[in-house]
């Protein structure tokens, strides 16, 4: 059961831009492929451990399988500990639930899912981004979450609980209050 006095509402704040998100994605790719190639090489020295048919290869399946189960836990680890991978926090992008709801297993599991869906009709729920008046991609509808843009202030703050708006309304009382002084 979701904790409804965690999860705060989103007010109106920026949606990163289309190169930003492929920014990040290339920067998650540099870590995510190293994993699946230790997970994959991890399950067939396994295989070969426990001495299965005299084979050294590993069915198609059960690598797309073990790749794909590397994948959803890489970003569902990152997005349940903080909203962000390590591209998302380099790129000022955080991962929010709509409406003020709390990301919850489910939705970055049908997130992962739903944008294999995007990529996987050429790209076009990426580019829906490009389009929609929220800026919000297919995958964003699809999993009840959307990508926000951190204020720059928010960098040293990216595990905090504040909505970006709260974080930069923070960061300008406090500077109000320092040249006060």
């Amino acid at each position: 059961m979701p904790n409804k006095k965690d999860a705060k509402p989103i007010a109106k704040s920026r949606s990163p831009g289309l190169i930003r998100r492929f920014a990040a994605i290339v920067y998650d790719s540099l870590l995510v492929i190293p994993l699946v190639m230790a997970c994959v090489a991890a399950t067939l020295g396994l295989k070969v451990a426990m001495g299965t048919a005299g084979e050294d290869i590993l069915p198609p399946i059960v690598v797309q399988s073990v790749a794909i189960l590397a994948c959803v836990g890489f970003f569902s680890v990152f997005w349940l500990k903080s909203g962000q991978t390590l591209g998302m926090q380099a790129w000022r992008i955080k991962l929010v639930a709509s409406a003020g709801n709390e990301l919850t297993f489910g939705r970055v599991v049908t997130r992962c899912g739903s944008a294999l869906l995007s990529f996987g009709c050429l790209g076009m729920g990426y580019f829906w981004c490009l389009v929609d008046k929220n800026k919000r991609t297919w995958h964003d509808y699809l999993s009840g979450t959307e990508l926000v843009l951190l204020p720059k202030s928010s960098r040293d703050k990216r595990y905090s609980d504040e909505t970006p708006i709260e974080a930069a309304e923070n960061s300008n009382s406090s500077e109000g209050s320092s040249t006060a002084s």
